[in-house]
């Protein structure tokens, strides 16, 4: 009950946000550094601590502040860049009741830091307001606890602007490093049925023609010379049985479309961080529930080797042996205890329901290595 209540603050408080999880509210616990002076009501014997506070004017920056950060991570809102020179107005304004005003100067910066505007204004913003604010300093307090004042609002406020810019940036191509593998694993899966598309208009094209013209001499034939029209029928079977063998094997390269199509963007994925991939696929035929099993199991495994494994090769093996159809998928990387997980319990989970299993084997310094096996009595 608390939890749902929880997250439905959440929705409300921050719609556009909810990739996010809490850190946006967690990061409102820096605002307890606006109360810092009021340990010089506790210990008036510490100076640092002995400087300007009033408690209602802070309040009432609160109230103003609140609204104003959680506007800021609407991704529609409009004038979100005046939402932000507001919280930093709210510094300046604050500063003569509360020496630690700049707190609001630094929450300035962080949000400054993911607007959707030019790098080089953003920087030249961020350089205004910390020089607007160590002018307001100079102007109201003794040189010694300004130069302390404005140094920490520049150095805190220049790591956070930075910090974040860089996290926006990685999170941008995370976005576009999986569109480009939707779109690889799209093309991917459209050439391999243009193929088969192909193959089977190119073999059903002569067959069919074949045992067309069979069937016709057949009928001509069965008039005059039953003994010949039924040597034609036979040969009008054993062409149909051959062109049924022969679309089967052409069907069963339909496993590539999926499997092709992960493999494709696991080498999307892995080689943009240096990771080489190497495939071994034998022409297995698989039905459509192994093959789903299988690509799926290919990308929680590629997704795990660029995110943990550190790895500089990955290995994918499709093979069968007497009574499985086996998949492997070996990495170089760091190894080591293997966290279970919502992806390696999916893939535990899809393959049992098959009635296969999955076998994890990995050492610390020795890779690791990914088996999956279903039975092959119910690959086709």
């Amino acid at each position: 009950m608390a939890d749902s209540l929880a997250l439905r603050i959440r929705q409300r408080l921050l719609p556009d946000a909810v990739d996010q999880g809490w850190v946006p509210i967690a990061m409102l616990g820096y605002l307890v550094f606006l109360f810092v002076p009021m340990l010089g009501r506790a210990f008036p014997e510490v100076g640092t601590f002995n400087v300007p506070f009033n408690l209602g004017a802070t309040l009432a920056s609160l109230v103003a502040f609140l609204p104003l950060y959680f506007y800021v991570f609407r991704r529609s809102a409009p004038g979100k860049l005046l939402a932000v020179l507001t919280i930093f107005a709210l510094a300046c304004v604050l500063l003569p009741w509360n020496a630690y005003a700049n707190t609001y100067v630094i929450y300035a910066a962080s949000l400054l830091a993911v607007l959707s505007i030019r790098l080089p204004v953003r920087v030249a913003l961020l350089a205004a307001m910390l020089l607007v604010f160590g002018l307001r300093m100079y102007l109201l307090w003794p040189f010694s606890y300004v130069a302390f004042g404005i140094g920490f609002t520049v150095l805190i406020s220049a790591s956070v602007f930075t910090s974040n810019y860089f996290m926006i940036e990685r999170e941008k191509k995370r976005a576009q490093l999986e569109a480009s593998q939707d779109e690889v694993r799209r093309i991917a899966a459209f050439a391999e049925r243009e193929r088969i598309g192909r193959d089977l208009h190119d073999l059903l094209g002569h067959t069919l023609s074949m045992i067309a013209l069979k069937a016709d001499l057949a009928a001509r034939l069965a008039m005059r010379d039953g003994d010949a029209a039924s040597i034609e029928m036979r040969e009008v079977a054993r062409i149909a049985r051959e062109a049924l063998n022969e679309v089967r094997q052409a069907v069963s390269g339909i496993r590539s479309a999926l499997i092709a199509a992960e493999l494709a963007s696991a080498k999307v994925l892995l080689e943009v961080d240096g990771v080489a991939v190497n495939a071994q696929m034998d022409a297995v035929a698989l039905s459509p529930d192994y093959e789903c099993a299988f690509a799926m199991t290919l990308r929680e495994a590629a997704t795990n080797v660029q995110r943990h494994a550190d790895a500089r090769n990955f290995e994918v093996v499709l093979r069968s042996d007497q009574h499985d159809v086996v998949l492997e998928l070996i990495d170089d990387g760091q190894g080591g205890a293997i966290k279970p997980g919502n992806g390696l319990s999916g893939m535990r989970e899809r393959l049992e329901g098959l009635g296969g299993r999955l076998q994890l084997q990995s050492e610390a310094g020795k890779g690791a290595r990914v088996i999956a096996k279903l039975p092959l009595k119910g690959a086709t």
